[in-house]
């Protein structure tokens, strides 16, 4: 019921944590005068947290508060107007038949290109999705419910991973926390586990300063022992050469596709959509399967 609740709630509201200010531009570092093919509207962002909180957005004095739809503002709520307004007027054709022609998704409104588009990570055939996501985000954790049957129902052309956002170290704790579990073969029994322990149970999974990597790593491997993961095991893998290789590249994921907001799917390399551009949850996944699909095409 919690998850429910809090996945109809968070579907009016701006459904992102954020890091610091969004472009509206998907340019990468590396390319030359590049630009994106087309914009979306500036998606407004706070600051960072100082550390991740169980429950909370992150407000730009520093602290967290749960996104309210009574205390949007009128700017969010007119974009909000403008993104439903324009979902609503398209066609009701189930999936792009091209980037530019007049179909349900629009390109500038409901994705952005990636421009140049970036190299993949899977092999010839396959359409690479990653999720950006963070475990204290209370809006990756309302998706979740959608994004685990999608995950388990996709066409097998789809590679789906999921890349924990790296942005300073309180993020860094839990994403080596995911890679940990990954590492050691206990990621799917404790994916949501982490999730509810976090969002359910109030734990943040974080020392209290996020800078004392050695106390977070106490709580997770106490974590990890409820659940059946001896310490020795959970320290072993903490440090090891799989995982440190593993955040190194969730280090460069962000970093090229300019990660700032979360949940945020991008699509081969090519396309990043997220809640609010899609127009909910749910269009979302549409909006992600129908963009694999039109690569799978190609």
């Amino acid at each position: 019921m919690l998850r429910a609740v809090g996945l109809l709630g968070l579907a009016l509201v701006i459904a992102a944590c954020s890091k610091q200010p969004a472009s509206s531009e998907r340019a990468q570092p590396n390319a030359p005068a590049a630009t994106t093919a087309s914009t979306q509207p500036a998606r407004p962002r706070a600051g960072a947290p100082a550390a991740p909180s169980p429950l909370g957005a992150p407000n730009e004095n520093g602290s967290e508060t749960v996104d309210e739809a009574a205390g949007d503002s009128g700017a969010h709520n007119a974009l909000f107007a403008a993104v439903a307004s324009a979902v609503a007027a398209a066609t009701s054709s189930a999936s792009a038949q091209s980037l530019s022609g007049p179909t349900l998704w629009q390109d500038g409104v409901n994705y952005t290109r990636v421009v140049p588009a970036q190299p993949t990570a899977v092999a010839a055939g396959q359409v690479e999705v990653l999720e950006f996501f963070w475990y204290a985000c209370p809006h990756c954790y309302a998706l979740e419910p959608l994004v685990e049957p999608w995950n388990k129902s996709k066409p097998a052309y789809i590679s789906f991973s999921r890349v924990p956002v790296t942005w300073s170290e309180g993020y860094r704790s839990l994403a080596r926390l995911f890679y940990t579990l990954k590492s050691l073969g206990k990621l799917d029994a404790l994916h949501e586990e982490v999730f509810k322990e976090i969002h359910v149970n109030g734990d943040p999974l974080v020392a209290p300063d996020p800078e004392n990597g050695a106390e977070s790593e106490r709580i997770q491997a106490a974590f990890a022992k409820k659940h059946g993961i001896s310490e020795d095991a959970f320290h072993s893998a903490y440090h090891s050469f799989p995982v440190d290789n593993d955040m190194q590249k969730a280090d460069e994921l962000v970093q090229r596709y300019r990660i700032d907001g979360v949940p945020t799917f991008v699509i081969n390399g090519k396309y990043i959509a997220d809640v609010r551009t899609a127009g909910s949850p749910e269009k979302l996944m549409s909006l992600v399967s129908d963009l694999a699909a039109l690569e799978h095409k190609h």
